[in-house]
């Protein structure tokens, strides 16, 4: 089991598959509860937590389930 502290410690270098298959249902409750609250001392610790947040929804959409909403993923036109 990873501790928050942990978890937001491994978030600040690149998602690893280590890092991705270490999350539990404890630890993607302590990363969504962070990007709930938005509360980071710079705008790239948020980042870095979306960024991670939404590597797990795709390579383990069993822990996001609940956290969707966090990923915005709605389509947009680039043109």
């Amino acid at each position: 089991m990873q501790t928050s502290q942990n978890a937001k410690n491994k978030v600040s270098g690149s998602i690893t598959e280590e890092m991705i298959q270490a999350f539990d249902e404890e630890s993607i409750a302590v990363l969504a509860e962070r990007l709930e609250h938005d509360d980071y001392s710079n705008p790239f610790e948020g980042l870095d937590d979306w960024h991670l947040l939404r590597a797990l929804a795709i390579h383990r959409p069993e822990l996001t389930h609940s956290y969707l909403h966090l990923v915005d993923q709605e389509p947009f036109d680039e043109d």
